[in-house]
């Protein structure tokens, strides 16, 4: 669990991030005292409540901090699905971090818990991940999680019944919105 006080700062080095690309100024790098921990993390970004943007990795070989400096500033531009943020949303934009487990090989569906458990399925060379967010969001069943995930991954929906990959992690999701951000 990520104290509160770190949660603030990880926080205030997305924004940092985020509000220099969006300004075209060249985004700081991270504290070399803000945490050694390194973990899969995606940052997120809502604009007047709406999803803007979202970027990550899974990768748990870079500092935490390093990576929410680098998907804090090309969340704001580079999320393919979203037109770049602009200087007058900026007003309007809130930041979620999701920091992530490792992620671990299912060999059961029926243990996937929604609410619980983010997805990856792979098969060939496609790969969806959905953060464990999104189901709720969405009041998803295990089913259509899964369906949806293979979705993402530009799979028929039904590829993880028929050989693609199930990986699941878990989620520690905190944001400015947070009461405890």
């Amino acid at each position: 669990m990520t104290p509160p006080d770190e949660r603030r700062r990880l926080l205030a080095i997305a924004r940092a991030a985020l509000e220099a690309r969006v300004r075209g100024e060249r985004a700081p790098a991270a504290p070399a005292d803000a945490g050694a921990t390194s973990s899969g993390v995606f940052v997120t970004v809502h604009c007047d409540g709406a999803l803007r943007g979202c970027l990550g990795t899974v990768a748990h070989e870079v500092r935490v901090p390093d990576a929410v400096a680098r998907l804090g500033a090309d969340v704001a531009t580079e999320d393919f699905r979203f037109a770049p943020l602009r200087p007058p949303e900026l007003p309007a934009v809130t930041i979620e971090l999701s920091v992530l487990t490792p992620p671990e090989i299912v060999t059961n569906p029926e243990s996937i818990e929604v609410g619980r458990d983010g997805l990856i399925v792979e098969q060939g060379h496609r790969r969806g991940l959905l953060l464990p967010q999104v189901a709720v969001e969405h009041d998803w069943d295990r089913e259509t999680f899964l369906d949806q995930t293979c979705v993402k991954a530009g799979l028929p929906a039904s590829a993880w019944r028929h050989g693609a990959t199930i990986r699941r992690f878990q989620a520690e999701v905190f944001g400015e919105s947070s009461q405890d951000a």
